[in-house]
């Protein structure tokens, strides 16, 4: 059964930082591409961050130099270290595993205040 299961999310003022965290089971984690997503209330889901199986990594323009992906393959986790939020960072953030079948966890929320 895959599961990916979310962490790390919370309430925290804006210049703060938390760390999102993604553990997967139940498929090949090393060969997947993992990334994070987010959506915002009332917006379309959208990409935040990705990191290959090789650890390329992929950022949106919105987050790069703030936030930094990463994985542990002997964990089967990946994070997403977030830094100077700002309130427009606040939604819901959903880590997927990207591959042969794509799979998404059930999402944290962030919220980010003044």
């Amino acid at each position: 059964q895959v599961q990916l299961v979310e962490s790390g999310g919370g309430l925290v003022q804006a210049g703060g930082s938390l760390k999102l965290s993604c553990a997967a089971s139940g498929f090949s984690f090393s060969t997947y591409k993992m990334a994070w997503y987010r959506q915002a209330p009332g917006k379309e889901r959208e990409f935040v961050a990705g990191i290959w199986s090789d650890l390329t990594t992929h950022y949106a323009p919105s987050v790069k130099g703030r936030f930094t992906i990463s994985r542990d393959n002997t964990k089967n986790t990946v994070y997403l270290q977030m830094n100077s939020l700002k309130v427009e960072d606040t939604g819901v953030y959903y880590c997927a595993g990207i591959g042969r079948v794509d799979y998404w966890g059930q999402g944290t929320q962030v919220c980010v205040s003044f």
